[in-house]
């Protein structure tokens, strides 16, 4: 089947400015559901590799046309969900904080990120204490939101704390359909040109403390139905401007589009059988 061409230009673009990225990718050359560890994967179910791997190649080249920087993680046969680089680590100002996975079928994947992050030359940090990367960590210019509940210890927020030297905000996930952070909340624009982080989040998949948290910290932020959150509609990728997220989540779309975003709808269902979308597969490297 061939994937509708999308525009990656529209009236709404020029209200906002985006800014390059540089991001990691890892190809689903091995990607499978071989197991279990979130509600979304069913090993019984056949998986359509060659439909996961054009539309991550249809993810990769939206990056490129956006003119984001994009390298990419060999992929290992052994490791089926490899392609979810965004697990791998959280990487502010050169300096990376190195995931350790909760889950046993995952941990072999921690050599692999270690190796490419510390052949870039960043100042590598493995952590002291579970952690799952951008999973659970989402970065902007003045402090980071971090996920506990399902993956992440919340010990390893103040990990990050004292690495990063920013304040790290521990948020409570409570359902165990969004088991990472970034599958219920995601940074539009991270305020490095704007000054001002703007993000979008689904209320129902945080506790009710985490909720008045994120109310107080930003009051003006995208509340998004539990329709959009359930095609992971959250787990997009902006860049100040754009907002990469799976095509299904039009009511958030839209939403975007009142707030001045130019969103690009991506197909990425084959991957979301796994429990993934766009940002899952999206690690940033912010330099220093």
């Amino acid at each position: 089947m061939t994937t509708p061409a999308v525009s990656l230009t529209g009236p709404a673009a020029q209200e906002r400015t985006a800014t390059p990225r540089h991001y990691l990718m890892c190809p689903p050359t091995h990607f499978d559901v071989r197991y279990a560890i979130n509600p979304w994967m069913d090993p019984g179910r056949p998986v359509d590799r060659g439909r996961a791997i054009a539309q991550w190649d249809r993810l990769r080249d939206v990056y490129t046309r956006l003119g984001h920087r994009v390298s990419l993680l060999d992929p290992r046969p052994d490791l089926p969900d490899m392609v979810f680089t965004a697990n791998g680590a959280v990487v502010v100002g050169g300096t990376a904080f190195a995931a350790r996975f909760r889950n046993p079928e995952r941990t072999a994947e921690e050599a692999a990120h270690l190796a490419w992050l510390r052949g870039r030359g960043l100042d590598v940090h493995p952590s002291g204490t579970v952690h799952e990367g951008e999973g659970d960590f989402a970065v902007t210019s003045s402090l980071i939101l971090a996920g506990t509940g399902f993956r992440t210890d919340q010990a390893a927020h103040m990990e990050a704390q004292e690495l990063f030297g920013v304040p790290v905000v521990g948020l409570r996930l409570v359902d165990p359909r969004f088991y990472h952070l970034d599958t219920a909340l995601t940074v539009l624009d991270d305020g490095r040109v704007s000054g001002r982080a703007d993000i979008a989040y689904f209320p129902g998949a945080f506790s009710g403390a985490a909720q008045r948290v994120l109310g107080l910290l930003f009051p003006d932020a995208v509340r998004v139905a539990e329709a959009d959150a359930l095609v992971f509609g959250l787990n997009a990728v902006g860049d100040g401007r754009n907002v990469v997220l799976p095509r299904q989540a039009t009511g958030f779309a839209a939403l975007l589009r009142a707030r001045g975003y130019h969103p690009i709808g991506v197909d990425t269902s084959e991957l979301a059988r796994a429990g993934g979308g766009p940002k899952c597969c999206t690690q940033e490297i912010r330099a220093a």
